[in-house]
């Protein structure tokens, strides 16, 4: 009876401390759930990139004049229209080379024309333009006055408008800066189109036809 007393009590004694020491199943979290929360972890929303718009160069008329006055083609080249500047500096040279050119020769034959109109035998600069095989003696000084004077007016008149010119080549490097300026964002559209068709004429008084044929065009943009 003793033995068999302590056998049930061992029995029941090791099973509750088996049982108790089970921890609870509410405290361990299932594999799915480990799983779902590693998933959102790895998931997770980059941060937000921040965009920079480049702002587009759009020049302003006003400082394109100024810089053109300033110096020529130097509005040109805040316009970014660099093929310009060749043209802007050709004209320049062209115009430069006329007025040297006229300047040095109109300077030559008033020079002449002056001594030879004065009284002073060593002012004899115009001896150079005595046409060949005559000399300052046989030389028809009358005819070579007016000779003289025609050329020197000539040359003048040629000198003064490179020099006008000049001046308007440098305005109108100011006037093409700024409307340069103006249309710098202005864009044809690529719709724009022209529509040319023959057509027969109606009188106006009557809206019969007339004995008349024409052309007929419309543009559309």
């Amino acid at each position: 009876m003793r033995n068999g007393a302590t056998d049930s009590v061992g029995l029941v004694l090791s099973d509750s401390v088996m049982v108790g020491a089970q921890p609870p199943s509410s405290g361990i979290l299932p594999s799915d759930t480990l799983g779902a929360f590693s998933d959102s972890v790895l998931q997770a929303t980059p941060p937000s990139v921040l965009k920079i718009e480049e702002k587009q160069f759009k020049p302003d008329p006003t400082r394109a004049v100024i810089y053109s006055a300033v110096f020529p083609g130097l509005g040109q080249i805040y316009n970014r229209k660099y093929w310009k500047l060749p043209i802007i500096y050709g004209g320049f040279v062209g115009f430069s080379y006329a007025i040297s050119w006229n300047n040095r020769y109109f300077k030559n034959y008033f020079n002449a024309y002056r001594d030879i109109i004065d009284d002073n035998e060593q002012t004899n600069s115009w001896h150079d333009f005595i046409p060949y095989g005559q000399t300052p003696e046989t030389v028809d000084v009358n005819s070579l006055k007016e000779r003289l004077e025609s050329r020197k007016d000539y040359y003048r008149y040629y000198r003064d408008f490179s020099i006008i010119l000049t001046v308007a080549w440098y305005l109108l490097g100011m006037v093409d800066a700024y409307v340069d300026a103006q249309l710098f964002e202005f864009d044809i559209s690529p719709n724009l189109s022209i529509n040319i068709q023959p057509a027969i004429m109606r009188d106006s008084y009557t809206n019969y036809l007339a004995q008349g044929y024409g052309l007929q065009w419309s543009v559309s943009f």
